[in-house]
């Protein structure tokens, strides 16, 4: 049966993967791939907007690869590639750079988190990413995309870009994509510190779980997660005042699809280390098959390959045509 529906998303490949990053992406992705045709890429274009190490880049490409299809992404019915590999990403870009106002792209809280005081030594790439994610998405033609909270004003922006280009030359080529936010864990955050995001750039080894991470791994830094002196909160709005009790019960809700209302009503009131011997041995079940299952894929590069070969050639024969008729648009001459 042909889906209605037509997804984009992606993943960097700019280091190891952690818990933020399947909660709030891969995990969807495997439910999303029942109900719409899916286009998932390792973003390794948006990865160069800081130096990444070239070596490691390819290696860090094949595990988000390998990450998709551990959890769950059935390559034959998805098609799964590098962004760099499809051209038409970085062609549809430059034009989309035409189509966007630099006022658009100042607006961009995230650039602003990212370049902080230091915005005039940042790349151009890092300011000018959100045109590149919109070609990502409308070379496809996607209807939806899967945005975590910190995505949903680049997504704003694709729309803005679409509707632009539509207008400017008389137009309806570019769907306006509708965002999709999933799951209970939409923005995972530091097991360290209940207020910043789960992130690999941060110091402690214990603020985050990696996918890499084993059985007794994933146990210590549940138990050294940080939480308050009191019992787990009674209820959502109290949880809501307290960051660090709410970010593992709503991890928890994620974990076990289930809702993190109903989590705090079954471990409201009781103490933390309980329900953090439950979290962990959740996280476990959950994780360490993944864990297993990349390592096992990771060593079989030929595979990997293979399938981000195949991926590519489907992915450009959706995305050539498209840029075709946008060039067409455009007024770029034919010979």
């Amino acid at each position: 049966m042909q889906k209605q529906n037509r997804i984009l998303s992606g993943v960097q490949p700019s280091g190891d993967l952690h818990l933020g990053n399947y909660l709030g992406a891969i995990k969807n992705f495997v439910t999303l791939q029942e109900e719409y045709e899916c286009f998932f890429c390792v973003v390794d274009l948006h990865a160069i907007t800081v130096w990444q190490d070239p070596a490691q880049l390819a290696k860090k490409t094949r595990e988000v690869t390998a990450a998709f299809i551990a959890s769950g992404i059935d390559p034959k019915e998805n098609v799964l590639f590098a962004q760099s590999q499809v051209p038409q990403h970085s062609q549809l870009a430059w034009i989309f750079s035409c189509i966007a106002r630099m006022g658009w792209l100042s607006r961009m809280t995230q650039f602003k988190d990212k370049a902080g005081k230091d915005k005039e030594n940042v790349s151009v790439g890092l300011f000018s990413y959100p045109t590149l994610m919109a070609a990502d998405i409308l070379i496809y033609l996607a209807t939806h995309v899967p945005v975590g909270e910190d995505q949903k004003q680049h997504l704003e922006l694709t729309r803005d870009i679409a509707q632009k280009f539509n207008n400017d030359f008389n137009t309806n080529i570019f769907p306006i994509p509708e965002p999709l936010i999933l799951g209970e864990a939409t923005r995972v955050m530091s097991l360290r510190d209940g207020n910043k995001k789960m992130s690999k750039s941060d110091p402690s080894d214990y603020s985050r779980i990696m996918l890499s991470d084993d059985a007794e791994g994933i146990v210590q830094k549940i138990r050294k997660a940080k939480t308050d002196p009191l019992p787990l909160p009674l209820n959502i709005k109290e949880a809501q005042t307290r960051p660090e009790a709410l970010n593992l019960l709503t991890i928890f809700a994620a974990l076990s699809d289930s809702s993190t209302i109903k989590i705090i009503n079954d471990y409201a009131g009781k103490e933390f280390s309980s329900f953090k011997k439950d979290l962990a041995d959740l996280s476990v079940e959950k994780i360490t098959p993944i864990s297993s299952e990349m390592r096992r894929l990771m060593e079989d590069r030929e595979y990997l390959d293979s399938i981000m070969r195949v991926g590519k050639e489907k992915a450009i024969a959706v995305a050539e045509p498209v840029l075709s008729q946008v060039y067409e648009i455009v007024g770029f001459a034919k010979t």
